[in-house]
């Protein structure tokens, strides 16, 4: 069934910078009917990723539909502002069930009827029920997607098996990275042609368009500090969060009026606020959370730094980066693709809080070269990884089997 969508809050789109596109593009010649595939609708890179796809590619004169496994979070209403059709097939704790299957049997009909061209699954729950679906409907195109780099703990060598299984079943397999390509291949034997590299995207209008004002959202921060954003959640030591405290008491204790902003949450977040307090940084590095202002947090601080220890793709490194600050990442996954290290921005070894803290240090030291690498940055955003490059990515993706 359709979901009913809260709509208490409307301002929630414009908060997060999704909102339908003011000016309708062109539409295309051939429309195609589109069923975008993903677990929930909460705020995070795969989601907003999705729904900026969902967006545009209403906005070119295409059918777009989402279906949810879980029809729940702040970005439903985003779709329901733009009048696209958000269904619900629900998902207990399990696929592997009575109601797993009653959900395939539900989406496969759904399928059929609607007489959709495509069905793009865009991450693992999405890609466990909707290539199967797809494939019992005779769709013509189903695309699933990897994401990330680091195994999830659900995976096991049996559901390794089942995983694969399902890429096979795939028309093709999305993956944000080369780095991400080269697992697959490597790990789960997929032949090359079988995976296409289609990056992230950025709006970068949204994040340059946000302006500076520390004395309303960081009012205990002067403007002489130098204010460093953290952006990433907190669900896992992966994200180097405990390499970036122990890197931030090497740097405020040579530049003590120095600002760590850590911008997520998450279920670690508890045990670093910990490692924060028993290292004397209470005062400098602050818990801020999720928040939806993200372009205008990130207008207001002076550089970005990225310490995971594994990334696919890092929507927070394209988002540093189109906001125009100077980045820092460790050298990992598709983040080595991003950065040219000390062209658009610096790389470290991951997992080495001495090295973490000398590029920031020399940034801090050298505001011409931050200044320039942050310039730099914004350029390669406004020239790779636009939507406008995504969605022809993928609308030539989606229409060769069509043509064929």
């Amino acid at each position: 069934m359709t979901s009913a969508v809260n709509t208490k809050h409307p301002d929630i789109a414009e908060d997060i910078g999704l909102v339908p596109l003011a000016t309708p593009a062109k539409p295309v010649k051939r429309r195609m009917r589109v069923l975008h595939l993903v677990d929930t609708l909460n705020v995070g890179g795969t989601e907003n990723q999705l729904v900026q796809l969902a967006l545009r590619m209403q906005e070119t004169g295409h059918r777009v539909t989402v279906g949810c496994l879980r029809a729940e979070g702040s970005l439903l209403q985003v779709l329901q502002q733009a009048d696209i059709p958000v269904v619900e097939f629900r998902k207990g704790k399990t696929l592997l069930c009575f109601n797993g299957a009653r959900q395939l049997l539900r989406l496969t009909a759904f399928l059929r009827n609607g007489r959709f061209d495509v069905v793009h699954a865009h991450d693992l729950w999405a890609n466990l029920l909707g290539v199967p679906a797809g494939r019992l409907a005779r769709i013509p195109v189903v695309v699933s997607s990897r994401r990330y780099l680091a195994d999830l703990e659900w995976y096991t060598p049996w559901r390794n098996r089942v995983v694969r299984f399902i890429y096979r079943l795939s028309t093709r397999v999305i993956v944000n990275s080369k780095a991400v390509q080269e697992r697959l291949v490597g790990g789960d034997h997929l032949t090359a042609d079988k995976i296409l590299v289609l990056y992230n995207a950025v709006d970068v209008e949204r994040f340059t368009r946000a302006r500076r004002n520390r004395e309303k959202l960081l009012p205990n921060m002067a403007e002489r500090s130098k204010v460093i954003a953290v952006l990433a959640n907190m669900y896992s030591p992966v994200k180097g969060h405990a390499c970036l405290i122990s890197a931030a008491r090497i740097v405020c204790k040579s530049e003590p009026d120095t600002f760590f902003l850590l911008i997520g949450d998450g279920s670690e977040r508890s045990a670093l606020e910990t490692q924060a307090r028993e290292a004397g940084l209470d005062e400098n590095i602050v818990f801020v959370g999720p928040r939806t202002d993200v372009p205008e947090l990130l207008a207001c601080c002076d550089l970005s730094v990225l310490p995971s220890e594994a990334e696919g793709f890092p929507n927070a490194l394209l988002e540093s980066m189109a906001a125009g600050l100077p980045v820092v990442a460790t050298a990992v996954g598709g983040s080595k693709e991003v950065i040219d290290n000390g062209t658009n921005g610096l790389l470290v070894p991951p997992g080495n809080p001495e090295a973490l803290a000398r590029a920031i240090l020399h940034l801090i030291r050298e505001p011409r070269l931050a200044k320039n690498l942050g310039d730099a940055g914004q350029k390669d955003m406004r020239r790779h990884f636009s939507f406008d490059r995504l969605i022809a990515d993928l609308e030539q993706l989606y229409k060769e089997p069509l043509l064929s």
